[in-house]
């Protein structure tokens, strides 16, 4: 299993010295996600900072860049990083699509099985010099002119990864992809009896060989003292709940018998009351939720717990070496990875 770490994007400038801290601890992955910053321009940063890790996105949202743009900015992160990108895409969820970007949102498991298909139509038409001819309900693309091609390279096969949390996506991902992002919130149970059978019906239907790749960021509940848990406990509880009380993740709840909790946590979110949402999570469901343990047995923990399930894996939160506080986090996952 390969350990990969997670950032928020602040400050592009930092972006060179962050990713080459990465590195330097020996981890596998920098992922970056898409929220106040975009997340392509801090990679090509440390593209250019690094010579071993793989990069990527976790996510990128697909619907509001078209798919040249798109295509554009994965071909030259490839080849800048001499084949150490991958591409993830996400759908987000409709509101935010249409309201926040401003763009399309129509059935997003087929949109995206467009959207996929067309990054490749465009790639292989920068790689082989054909004409571009891609006619799909959402996406039409027919205008490729020979100078406005990028060159070919040795690292045109542009891993895709895409993230989600229900059946459709994963038999898409089964089905046409390289890898999928586990979303954190699930159980094992969940991605052993629910996303594995759709990753391997998807596959069946597909014509891909290899392996599907998983990946996750997992809730974690650590700390070197008792208070340093307490907190841990609250916060991991407080993201729980929000995602909880979103449609889209309640089939986890309901494979668990926990969907009565659903109709309690939206009504605090109706009065406002988010600082008491986690005080419905019990301690029982975290467990299933999240990896508990100190900081030294904490990757140990996680390795056992997803050994045979996860081929990257890595905490929810976000890596930052200038936190003081999980300092002691980072340096004994880097020493589980033998570095």
């Amino acid at each position: 299993m390969k350990f990969d770490v997670t950032v928020f994007a602040k400050d592009l400038n930092a972006a060179a010295s962050l990713a080459q801290t990465v590195e330097a601890y020996g981890f596998d992955g920098l992922w970056v996600a898409e929220a106040a910053h975009n997340p392509f321009l801090p990679l090509a940063h440390a593209t250019l900072a690094t010579d071993r890790i793989t990069l990527g996105t976790a996510i990128a949202v697909a619907f509001p860049r078209s798919p040249l743009l798109m295509a554009q900015t994965a071909w030259d992160l490839a080849e800048q990083s001499g084949g150490r990108f991958i591409l993830g895409l996400g759908t987000q969820i409709k509101p935010h699509v249409t309201k926040r970007f401003s763009a399309r949102w129509g059935k997003p498991v087929q949109q995206l099985r467009e959207y996929i298909s067309a990054l490749r139509a465009i790639w292989c038409c920068f790689q082989a010099g054909s004409e571009l001819s891609y006619q799909g309900h959402y996406y039409n693309i027919s205008l490729s002119k020979t100078a406005e091609r990028p060159q070919p390279m040795p690292y045109a096969s542009i891993p895709i990864y895409i993230a989600g949390i229900n059946t459709g996506l994963a038999r898409l991902a089964g089905e046409i992809c390289d890898g999928f992002h586990v979303h954190s919130f699930h159980t094992p149970r969940y991605l052993r009896e629910v996303l594995l059978p759709a990753f391997e019906a998807g596959r069946e239907r597909g014509a891909i060989e290899q392996p599907l790749s998983l990946s996750c960021a997992v809730f974690v509940v650590t700390g070197e003292n008792d208070a340093a848990i307490a907190e841990s406990k609250m916060l991991t509880k407080s993201q729980i709940a929000f995602y909880a009380s979103t449609p889209s993740y309640q089939p986890v709840l309901e494979l668990h018998g926990w969907h009565d909790i659903v109709p309690r946590l939206n009504g605090l979110l109706r009065r406002n009351r988010w600082h008491e949402m986690h005080q419905l999570i019990s301690d029982e469901m975290l467990e299933q939720f999240a990896v508990i343990a100190p900081p030294d047995e904490l990757p140990y923990k996680l390795r056992e717990r997803y050994d045979g399930l996860l081929n990257r894996a890595g905490f929810y939160f976000s890596f930052e070496p200038s936190d003081g506080s999980k300092q002691v986090i980072w340096r004994h996952a880097a020493k589980a990875m033998g570095h």
